[in-house]
């Protein structure tokens, strides 16, 4: 993988870590595959190295930040990195990405994780083009659920589900990874600069530095992250919703192909505004799996006639 940062060499030892290979890399960040000297199993390891913000000499371990006027973001950035790791090795739960270790070396910060076999549920509806089985959606969701619930119930927030972020074990057994975004919230309005935004998975309000964040927020991108299993493809930007709504309800396009719950609490999550959407990930969960009803407003499937449908053109 070529990355402009330099990541750290093949073979090369940090703490009780000796690195495999380098196997992804975002704006913020650099994943590795490692192996743990202690027992010699393979871990993930991420490690804090903002694009915009810091290098690496080629054959060097040391990270270095690009110019002094940018040390204050990136000392914020580790900080926050590190208080993600520190938020995530405390949330256990089967289906949240387990945290053995973190630690701040080569003057950065390190996360290391479990390292889980299995595909990345954005290439699966890639691979497939969209029409996941109802089988596969209550086979995946309700645990990935379960473990938002646990993230809200312990208040704090992801703000970065989508597709690319939910990885898939044997068996389609899931889990929710990169908490990249993940901070605490509170019962009120929240004000907070350099949000993460996904186009087509951030809610509106993720867009506005004023915009209030809640366990709402993430419940719009799991409802975009559920959709995106039927369409094959990444649902418009809230933005554009928000301008113009083209986007049919799940409930009328597919109303023959999936149960009316599954596609009434999809509809319903994405809903643009937040007050209209399921508080957290239990309430979303509970409509999901028809344990509870989804408001009248959302249940929209009987009142667009035969034509509207797909399969009957």
């Amino acid at each position: 993988m070529a990355d402009e940062r330099n990541p750290l060499a093949d073979g090369s030892q940090i703490d009780c870590y000796e690195i495999i290979k380098p196997i992804a890399g975002g704006g913020f960040s650099l994943i590795y595959l490692a192996k743990d000297l202690d027992d010699q199993s393979r871990v993930v390891i991420k490690e804090y190295l903002p694009k915009k913000l810091s290098r690496r000499e080629k054959g060097a371990s040391q990270v270095r930040i690009i110019s002094e006027e940018k040390r204050h973001s990136f000392n914020q950035g580790r900080k926050l990195f590190y208080k993600e790791a520190k938020v995530l090795s405390q949330l256990k739960h089967p289906n949240i990405v387990n945290v053995r270790n973190f630690f701040l070396a080569n003057d950065t910060a390190y996360m290391v994780m479990d390292y889980e076999e299995g595909k990345n549920l954005g290439g699966y509806i890639r691979k497939r083009g969209g029409g996941l089985s109802t089988s596969f959606m209550m086979t995946v969701f309700p645990p990935v659920l379960d473990a938002l619930a646990l993230v809200h119930d312990n208040n704090h927030l992801h703000l970065d589900i989508k597709p690319s972020n939910i990885h898939l074990r044997s068996g389609g057994n899931p889990l929710l990874l990169d908490f990249g975004a993940a901070h605490e919230f509170l019962e009120r309005a929240q004000i907070r600069t350099g949000r993460v935004v996904t186009p087509g998975y951030s809610p509106v309000e993720q867009y506005y530095s004023t915009g209030a964040l809640g366990p709402w927020s993430d419940v719009y991108a799991m409802g975009a992250s559920m959709r995106t299993c039927l369409d094959g493809k990444s649902p418009p930007t809230a933005i554009e919703r928000h301008a113009n709504d083209n986007l049919k309800p799940a409930a009328v396009i597919y109303r023959k192909r999936y149960p009316a719950h599954l596609l009434q609490a999809i509809d319903w999550a994405m809903a643009i505004d937040a007050p209209d959407r399921p508080r957290n990930a239990r309430e979303l969960l509970q409509a999901f799996i028809g344990s509870i009803p989804v408001p009248r407003d959302w249940v929209r499937s009987e009142e667009l006639d035969q034509s509207d449908d797909p399969e009957s053109l």
